[in-house]
């Protein structure tokens, strides 16, 4: 396990609770260090607050959905790597053409945490050194 010191931070943005602790804690057993919000408002007070080294997002939530954070995150952070996850099996083409081309790619839930922990680590493997 990493030290706080060492630890890769990862934000997680989910409006489910359940969700949040679930992935938070399979992370954080592998020794990274995760910051939650349910709203992409707060995730996004959080990242310019203090840039995390990647990002997981919901694409489906209220107000602001994940889109719109991959939008904002690719217009003030554009290095940190983001990745999308949904419950929704029927994406249409546009929108995930779109999620590609903001260099994002889509993770459909359920996901076990041992996915969750390769979906993190592949994100972790592209962000930018500090």
């Amino acid at each position: 396990m990493a030290d706080n010191h060492t630890a890769k931070t990862i934000l997680i943005v989910d409006d489910q609770p359940d969700v949040l602790r679930l992935y938070s804690r399979g992370l954080e057993v592998a020794g990274h260090r995760v910051i939650t919000a349910e709203t992409v408002e707060l995730g996004m007070q959080l990242v310019d607050a203090a840039p995390p080294d990647a990002v997981l997002v919901d694409l489906k939530m209220p107000y602001v959905n994940g889109m719109g954070m991959l939008y904002r995150l690719r217009q003030a952070h554009p290095r940190i790597p983001v990745a999308i996850i949904t419950g929704m099996a029927d994406i249409d083409k546009e929108t995930m053409q779109e999620i590609t081309t903001l260099g994002a790619a889509v993770h459909f839930k359920p996901l076990s945490i041992v996915k969750i922990r390769q979906i993190a680590d592949g994100l972790l493997a592209k962000a930018p050194p500090k």
